[in-house]
């Protein structure tokens, strides 16, 4: 009997070894399956290795997105007047030009033709990026578009409207930029 309680105990010992897990931690039965789940975990150990890596390089190609688009930002933001600036150009070749002839001649009505070509362009210019100056001469008095300079007394205009400017008003788009310089009507 002592011989068969041996043979139980190694057919145990044996039955224990059969159902303990290989490296993978999986457990091996008779058909092979282990072989085929290790292969599936290596594979899903690769997509998990190319999904990280094809993430790091998204986070590397963002972040010099990132860095590209500030400095291009930046570049934008230093030359942003540049368009204005060349439009301006032709005036002031026009202003010296006019100063030139004026020193040569006597005739001070050339001149002034000379200015007031010169004047119309520059607003031309400074209309093409929508600045835009406010009509304020018999208009009523807006706090918000005027400055008050001063008041006087007329018949001719009715109160509280605008009378003279000393300095035009300006829009740029739809904000103003600078309140035009009025002398206000009053009885």
């Amino acid at each position: 009997m002592a011989e068969k309680e041996g043979v139980v105990e190694e057919t145990l010992e044996a039955d224990e070894l059969d159902g303990e897990t290989d490296e993978g931690g999986i457990e091996e039965d008779s058909d092979g399956d282990a072989a085929v789940e290790i292969d599936e975990l290596e594979q899903a150990r690769l997509e998990a290795e190319e999904a990280k890596d094809k993430l790091l390089r998204l986070a590397a190609d963002f972040e010099n997105y990132k860095r590209r688009m500030e400095r291009d930002r930046g570049l934008s933001l230093k030359y942003a007047e540049e368009r204005i600036l060349k439009e301006l150009l032709p005036s002031i070749d026009n202003l010296e030009r006019a100063i030139e002839q004026g020193r040569k001649t006597d005739n001070a009505e050339d001149l002034l033709a000379g200015v007031e070509l010169t004047y119309k362009g520059m607003v031309s210019s400074l209309e093409k990026f929508e600045l835009i100056p406010m009509e304020s001469i018999g208009e009523p008095f807006d706090p918000n578009y005027h400055e008050a300079l001063a008041m006087e007394e007329t018949d001719d205009v009715d109160p509280n409207h605008v009378l003279r400017e000393f300095e035009k008003g300006y829009m740029f788009k739809d904000k103003l930029i600078r309140p035009a310089k009025v002398v206000v009507s009053k009885k």
